[in-house]
């Protein structure tokens, strides 16, 4: 079985990202940009399926700047075993339906028997490229996993959700989106670092695949957040009934 992995570049999770200064997007330059984390936990787990004889091939596919090749030689030193990157204008946010529309043709090329990707990217946290992949395709998707087991023509998914954790079964193929709990990913070796180099990387563009990428939506303004007040000790009880009453509002 192949399987197809959704990587994305974005801000290191480890920096503050920043605004500019007249507010029309964040500061990106001079930044240190990886791998979401998610699409980590994605990459790990079918690298984790690929070692237990389940999958065959494993490819890896980012849609984003020109700079998103060395995200994919991230992936292929992690264990990919090729990668497909469909380059976009420098400043282009390509929006998550576009996204799905591109990636649907891919899977229409390659077949895959299942794709996997993190549940959301953490630069706009948009939640909706599996899902809507999985419409365009008429798969059937499993979101926010914490553990999976394939056996034959099936996945059975272990989902979080608000009231625990939820068991489904979905027919392959499907889309399957990693949350935080399904792994922890691994470091990529020295050795495997030189062999990615090697591994193939095939570069397209949306016009390739017929796709038209431009934003429906226009961003305005993008503003940080309002700076949280620091909170104050009360005496009593009764001192904090009067603030939830008066200052607060909550009574």
């Amino acid at each position: 079985m192949k399987i197809l992995v959704l990587v994305k570049r974005v801000i290191d999770y480890n920096v503050k990202a920043r605004v500019k200064s007249d507010g029309s997007g964040i500061d990106l330059a001079n930044v240190k940009m990886s791998m979401n984390p998610f699409d980590e936990i994605a990459l790990e787990e079918a690298v984790r399926l690929k070692e237990k004889g389940v999958a065959t091939e494993i490819v890896a596919v980012s849609i984003g700047v020109k700079q998103a090749q060395e995200t994919l030689r991230s992936a292929l030193a992690l264990g990919a075993d090729r990668a497909i990157l469909v380059e976009a204008e420098p400043g282009t946010d390509i929006e998550p339906l576009a996204v799905a529309k591109l990636l649907a043709k891919i899977v229409e090329t390659e077949k895959p028997g299942l794709v996997l990707a993190g549940k959301q990217a953490i630069d706009n946290d948009m939640n909706a490229t599996g899902q809507m992949l999985a419409a365009l395709l008429g798969w059937g998707q499993a979101t926010f996993a914490s553990a999976i087991t394939v056996e034959k023509d099936f996945a059975d998914v272990t989902r979080e959700v608000d009231g625990g954790l939820q068991t489904i079964r979905v027919k392959l193929p499907a889309i399957i989106t990693a949350d935080l709990r399904l792994n922890e990913p691994r470091y990529a070796s020295l050795p495997n670092i030189m062999k990615a180099k090697k591994k193939p990387l095939e570069e397209k563009t949306a016009a390739d695949y017929g796709i038209d990428v431009t934003p429906r939506l226009v961003v305005l303004r993008t503003d940080e957040p309002a700076v949280r007040k620091a909170g104050v000790k009360v005496g009593s009880v009764d001192e904090l009934i009067v603030k939830l009453k008066h200052e607060a509002g909550v009574f």
